[in-house]
């Protein structure tokens, strides 16, 4: 088949009959059709007062609204800022006001963090909409009914400005300036080239993890601009999954390490029930991967099964199934956009074979952190950037991993920062000081575990570890959230105040070997 036309919008215009999108309870959207929906959401937004460069916030599960809330930012030059929905009410509010978003569209399942977040962030009533009902809300259909389907004037590419957490715990905006010309004239879809995958092709994208994570839209993305139909889970499940790929002939799709661990646990009679053959790139990444989970799905579902290492920031290296086997461990080789380089503490570049501090750059320019210059120019040396992770390079340029990002968690392929944690623990009257660390999960590789030194005066038990846990259902997301507390009676620190977490943290993973 010849390339097609570049970009979304082109391939509407040449065959507005394709089915380009399928929605988690089956119903089907034509190009032509999501192409309407799209135009008539730019007009709505831009009589909303938006204009190029503004912003706008999405809470929204997997579905229809939020795959045409992508394409209208990328073709009117907005900033599309995508919000993870398991936040509470004051973690979004910090994303939205921090943005400067002047509209949030928010879905009624999360009617009560959605709501918070628009009062504090201090929202005008005009500039919330709700896909169901949302009290204080304008429904989203006012938003674009009424609005014509025809092409937008001025058009202009946009972004997406995801939040991503450090080690202060406040989530930043990773910003990349807009290049001002029509969408069409940036290949949108041409990441999927580093995974050898190519427009049309007969492929078809199935998007199974929460549309908000920065890989998962852009894998979706670009699916759509280079021509390949996307099938939508809104929660995802392993024998659905497997249904979804069956039916679908489903041939790409991105998924982290659990998903696998739980697809391999379905009685073998139901793994054999499903025919996923048609898979060519089962591509994983966002968390380490177990040696004995990695060769078991090669075994099952063969060398579609890769691996990518990457920030939000950009960069990264990819793996194939012959790689892994070939050079177990290994995370891949540099993307063709993107270089590695491994420096030591004083900024010196390592030969191959020497542990350090794992540098990326990308080629196609570069990003800041929203309103953080100072954290925009910390950890980088000259046009490299560090997200923290220990590893090193082979003579072939295959990357090894030997550590994350220092003390970060990750529990079902989700970063968890432990900064945050501890500040939120810091603010129960009762806790003197907190450390926050991964201990070991079976299931999702790591879960959060609080330690606390109690303030004098409260005695160290199960009522006190109770209450805890209740103030931080009030403060975190359910997964940030510590599930369980023990007690220290001085939090071991240096005369600087460095707080020594490893010696937290090694005696809950004595005998198990923590994944690197």
């Amino acid at each position: 088949m010849s390339t097609p036309p570049n970009g979304f919008w082109a391939q509407a215009g040449a065959d507005p009959g394709r089915t380009v999108l399928v929605g988690p309870g089956g119903e089907e959207w034509t190009a032509g059709r999501l192409h309407a929906d799209v135009n008539r959401l730019v007009h709505g937004l831009r009589a909303a007062g938006l204009e190029r460069g503004d912003a706008f916030a999405l809470v929204l599960p997997n579905g229809v609204e939020f795959l045409t809330a992508y394409l209208a930012a990328s073709q009117a030059g907005f900033y599309l800022v995508p919000v993870n929905h398991h936040l509470v009410g004051p973690e979004i509010a910090w994303i939205v006001a921090d943005s400067g978003a002047k509209v949030l569209i928010a879905h009624e399942r999360f009617a009560d963090a959605a709501t918070s977040a628009a009062d504090e962030a201090k929202l005008p009533g005009t500039h919330r909409y709700a896909v169901g009902d949302i009290p204080g809300f304008r429904p989203y259909a006012q938003l674009v009914e009424g609005q014509p389907e025809s092409v937008p004037d001025d058009r202009t590419l946009g972004w997406v400005m995801n939040y991503t957490s450090g080690t202060t715990g406040r989530p930043r905006g990773i910003r990349r300036p807009l290049p001002g010309k029509p969408p069409e004239e940036s290949y949108l879809g041409g990441f999927l080239g580093i995974f050898g995958i190519k427009p049309f092709d007969d492929n078809v994208h199935l998007v199974c993890s929460p549309l908000y994570h920065t890989a998962v839209l852009q894998f979706a993305g670009a699916a759509l601009h280079i021509g390949h139909p996307l099938v939508l889970m809104d929660k995802w499940a392993p024998e659905e999954m497997l249904r979804l790929i069956d039916e679908h002939a489903c041939t790409h799709t991105h998924m982290v390490p659990t998903q696998f661990h739980r697809l391999l646990a379905l009685p073998e009679g139901v793994r054999a029930a499903y025919d996923v053959s048609s898979m060519r790139h089962a591509i994983h990444g966002a968390a380490p991967c177990p040696d004995h989970v990695k060769r078991a799905m090669i075994e099952w579902w063969g060398a579609c099964v890769e691996e990518y290492y990457a920030a939000s920031e950009g960069g990264g290296a990819f793996a194939t199934a012959a790689d892994w086997l070939k050079k177990p461990g290994t995370v891949g080789k540099a993307w063709p956009i993107s270089e590695l380089a491994v420096f030591d503490d004083d900024g010196n570049r390592l030969p191959p074979g020497e542990l350090g501090t794992v540098y990326m750059k990308m080629s196609t320019g570069g990003f800041s952190y929203h309103k953080d210059e100072l954290k925009t120019r910390k950890n980088r040396i000259g046009d490299f950037f560090t997200v923290g992770d220990l590893g090193y390079l082979d003579e072939d340029g295959y990357l090894f991993l030997r550590d994350r990002k220092i003390d970060m968690i990750i529990s079902g392929g989700v970063n968890i920062y432990p900064a945050e944690i501890e500040s939120a623990l810091l603010t129960h009257p009762a806790v003197a000081d907190a450390a926050a660390f991964g201990i070991p999960h079976d299931d999702w590789g790591e879960e959060v575990k609080a330690v606390v030194e109690p303030a004098e005066g409260h005695p160290a038990d199960e009522a006190l570890a109770a209450d805890i846990l209740r103030h931080c259902e009030r403060q975190l997301a359910a997964y940030k959230r510590p599930k369980s507390v023990d007690f220290i009676a001085s939090m071991p620190r240096d005369p600087n105040g460095k707080l020594y977490k490893r010696r937290l943290r090694e005696p809950y993973w004595e005998g198990r070997e923590r994944a690197v």
